[in-house]
């Protein structure tokens, strides 16, 4: 038997926002499109939702919760995380994001949930600051290593890097209160 997969980041999403209480697809779908306010930071067609939706299920992580009225007649079916699927999310809005290329919709993401929550960011923040400049530091000691297009590559990376610990950084001063 194949190891479980990981969720993907459309999935996360899907939890987060059932983590918040529970709710139906639709609201989903508009909350994930790009001018909704999880759009806006990372969107998802509506097709996509559903899919994902019907995934989270088939893994044990949403259930059904009952039906409600919709707005034009059609009943909706609301969902709501099985405490696996709590307990999934919980973890994952603590852990940092391994990959700098992903610092732009996961971590944001991560941020703009926790905040959602009411759930001190300050953990993840540090979190992230030390993988940030583990990754800082490999990077600048191999900056001149290997072929021309290689060192394209990981001066690209660095300052990559050296800006998503600015942000955090930058994020974890707008945390403390001054004075």
């Amino acid at each position: 038997m194949p190891p479980p997969q990981q969720p993907s980041l459309g999935a996360w999403a899907v939890l987060a926002l059932l983590r918040e209480g529970e709710t139906h697809g639709w609201a989903l779908v508009r909350a994930m499109a790009p001018e909704g306010e999880i759009g806006r930071v990372w969107s998802i067609r509506r097709a996509l939702v559903y899919r994902t939706i019907e995934v989270v299920i088939e893994a044990g992580l949403v259930e059904h919760a009952g039906v409600e009225q919709g707005t034009r007649g059609s009943p909706r079916t609301l969902l709501r995380l099985t405490p696996a699927g709590r307990q999934a999310v919980d973890r994952w809005l603590t852990e940092p994001v391994v990959h700098v290329r992903d610092l732009r919709s996961e971590l944001l993401l991560k941020l703009l949930f926790a905040q959602r929550s009411g759930l001190d960011r300050a953990p993840l923040l540090r979190a992230q600051q030390k993988i940030l400049a583990e990754t800082v530091a490999a990077l600048e000691a191999r900056i001149a290593a290997g072929t021309p297009a290689e060192i394209t590559v990981r001066a690209f990376r660095l300052e990559t890097a050296r800006a998503g610990a600015r942000f955090v950084e930058g994020e974890l001063a707008r945390l403390t209160p001054s004075g």
